[in-house]
């Protein structure tokens, strides 16, 4: 496994980082046991979840409970625990968002289901537009100064709010964000034209999650008209979001073109997909989710993968070749994962 700086501080973290969204829902305890263990014992030091975990119910919290009673059976140290808040956690007015009141709240109940008295990455989950960011960053700066908190860094931002965050912190002497994670895959490189330039400008840390297009960039979908039950593309809170990102006739063209590829060279496209994100310049590590054991075996296999320069180009091509459109999804969290 392959350690690599978050951002400019000193912390290290493995390229690949575990994602939990499933953990609760689709994958029960005992899988999600089973799958974090592996994990562990490949190398993995670094497991990112969020306060509204699991993803597809409103049974807020209970993926940091699990993972919180499986990191009471290692050694506290030899995990980078990240997890999130912004997202609504329940029915009252602060239930969610980037208030100083919010962010502290929901640290602290963070902190209980995790069973942890610190948090090595807390990360804001989306933008909130109706707090000023001032508020929002010297609230994760009480944090790091209480003990709560090692590092921050944000999810979601767009160019313009990861500018702005970053000149409040340097305006007010502040800690600044450290990471920010975004959607990222070779069918979808959007930050490629100025988020990801300004992150490396600025040595801010990028992690990559939907690496594998919501499972498209797995070639289990044929066409538009192959859903499968229990994936992301037709759970009743996201499947539309997921939908309209990812379900096209162009979107389907690639992946055959991409699995064809590989294929020839005895390559799954599962590992080819990691392998590329990792070779990208700027990026610290893909978050890579699992709900069955055999899904974490595999795509942990990506270190197999060499890519050559044609592979590269490929791969590379797949983007140019993606409708250019915006998210026409109802739901109000634009870059949920």
């Amino acid at each position: 496994m392959e350690y690599r700086y978050m951002g400019k501080s000193g912390l290290r973290v493995s390229e690949f980082c575990l994602g939990t969204m499933t953990f609760g829902s689709q994958t029960t305890r005992e899988s999600a046991f089973e799958i974090m263990d592996i994990a562990y014992d490949a190398g993995v030091n670094f497991i990112d979840t969020a306060d509204s975990y699991p993803n597809f119910t409103t049974e807020y919290g209970i993926t940091e409970e699990i993972v919180g009673d499986w990191l009471g059976r290692h050694s506290r140290d030899s995990i980078v625990l990240a997890t999130k808040c912004q997202n609504p956690v329940g029915s009252g007015p602060n239930d969610q968002g980037l208030s100083r009141s919010h962010i502290h709240d929901a640290v602290d109940k963070s902190l209980r289901r995790l069973k942890t008295d610190y948090i090595d990455l807390y990360q804001s989950h989306f933008p909130d537009p109706g707090t000023p960011i001032d508020e929002t960053m010297l609230a994760f700066d009480d944090l790091i100064r209480a003990g709560k908190v090692r590092y921050i860094g944000s999810s979601n931002y767009r160019t313009w709010e990861m500018a702005q965050s970053l000149i409040a912190s340097d305006r007010l002497g502040i800690t600044r964000y450290q990471c920010t994670q975004q959607r990222y895959n070779i069918l979808y490189r959007d930050i490629d034209s100025d988020l990801l330039p300004l992150c490396q400008s600025e040595g801010i840390g990028v992690i990559a999650y939907n690496p594998l297009a919501g499972g498209l960039l797995t070639a289990k979908y044929r066409s538009t008209e192959d859903l499968h039950e229990g994936t992301r593309f037709t759970m009743n809170i996201t499947g539309s979001m997921y939908r309209d990102r990812y379900w096209s006739e162009e979107h389907f063209r690639e992946v055959l073109r991409l699995q064809k590829h590989f294929s020839d060279q005895g390559i799954s496209i599962t590992k080819a997909a990691i392998a590329w994100i990792l070779r990208q310049p700027g990026i610290t590590a893909a978050i890579v989710g699992a709900s069955r054991r055999e899904q974490i075996e595999e795509t942990l296999q990506y270190k197999d993968v060499d890519l050559s320069e044609e592979d590269l180009s490929v791969c590379g091509e797949a983007w140019l070749a993606m409708p250019r459109r915006p998210e026409t999804s109802s739901n109000p969290l634009r870059g949920t994962i």
